[in-house]
């Protein structure tokens, strides 16, 4: 297991487990996503999406938001997550939903609707990313929406959420979307 640090909030500097078999956002990477949305954390309602080890959410946790649904697949992840949840002391902010990502968006606009902050962080180069971005397009209220991905990755052509802003580091970007 690869490890991890909190940045900020009232867990910084406390490690995090992270899986071999997934690829973590890296800490440059993290900081300027925490950057961008600062002002939005405090109490917001957030989707961690693709969570892998749960660090963006956890991230948002430390930093003062109510609450982050994590949501992937992948069943060691989601193991090494609640791990991390419940080191922190998390788990009561916390709910953690194994399932196919897009699946569950189609399956939860009330959730969806409600969230203030989403990240998405899925595997580079995957079709996948553009499947979640048409679903968010579609059921997204006020969100603030942030997806990772390879500066080789072009997004899909959407109906009401626009590009804010893009910050790339080295292969990755981060591109922010609002309504």
């Amino acid at each position: 297991m690869s490890r991890l640090r909190v940045a900020g909030g009232e867990a910084r500097g406390r490690r995090l487990k992270a899986p071999k078999n997934i690829r973590p956002t890296q800490g440059v990477v993290k900081q300027a996503i925490f950057n961008m949305v600062a002002a939005r954390i405090e109490g917001a309602t957030v989707l961690d999406l693709f969570a892998g080890s749960g660090a963006l959410g956890i991230e948002a946790l430390s930093r003062g938001a109510a609450s982050v649904t994590f949501v992937d697949q992948q069943p060691r992840g989601l193991a090494i997550l609640r791990q991390n949840l419940d080191a922190l002391g998390f788990r009561e902010r916390a709910r953690v939903v194994r399932g196919d990502v897009v699946r569950w968006l189609e399956a939860s606009p009330d959730v969806v609707g409600s969230a203030d902050l989403i990240f998405l962080d899925p595997p580079y180069e995957d079709i996948v990313l553009d499947r979640a971005l048409r679903v968010l397009d579609r059921e997204v209220r006020s969100a603030t929406v942030l997806a990772e991905h390879s500066r080789r990755q072009m997004l899909p052509q959407l109906e009401r959420l626009r590009v804010d802003r893009e910050r790339r580091h080295g292969d990755t970007i981060v591109t922010v979307l609002a309504v």
